[in-house]
């Protein structure tokens, strides 16, 4: 790679630009997670409940990329909401399964909304998204060192 001055810009750098767009993306997406009294975070938590209605900490982490000290408060707001509810394993107690509640559950349908919101500011298809989107997550999984084998 070239480190000449060229470089030193900052619409040069790939991590500006997506950090960049990573905040208008929460701004667009703020509107509608305020309505839904949601932060981004939550709302995260919930779209991977919606997938699959049980999962346990571990799980939560390794998919949002959060680690538990970031992860278990936030849990713990979203119990005392009434979003999800926390229990231990039966069989290892070590471990803390979440389940989304009814109430979480009911969110799901208002928050169409969410991902809507950005295939209409952006004027792209779905597939131009869809492709951006899987660049984006197979580099994701190259820095973490998923991609080497």
């Amino acid at each position: 790679m070239d480190t000449n001055s060229q470089n030193l810009k900052l619409e040069d750098h790939f991590c500006f630009s997506l950090y960049a767009c990573s905040r208008a993306i929460l701004r667009l997406y703020r509107p509608y997670l305020d309505e839904l009294q949601l932060t981004y975070p939550q709302y995260l938590v919930l779209v991977t409940l919606w997938e699959k209605p049980q999962r346990t900490i571990k799980e939560l982490g390794e998919i949002l990329n959060l680690d538990t000290g970031t992860l278990t408060p936030l849990l713990k707001r979203m119990e005392a909401a009434g979003l999800i509810e926390r229990r231990r394993d039966t069989v290892d107690e070590r471990v803390m399964n979440i389940h989304i509640t009814q109430a979480g559950q009911l969110l799901q349908e208002k928050a169409s909304c969410v991902p809507q919101s950005l295939f209409d500011a952006t004027g792209m298809s779905k597939k131009e998204l869809d492709e951006i989107n899987e660049t984006i997550m197979r580099l994701l999984h190259q820095l973490n060192g998923e991609g080497k084998k």
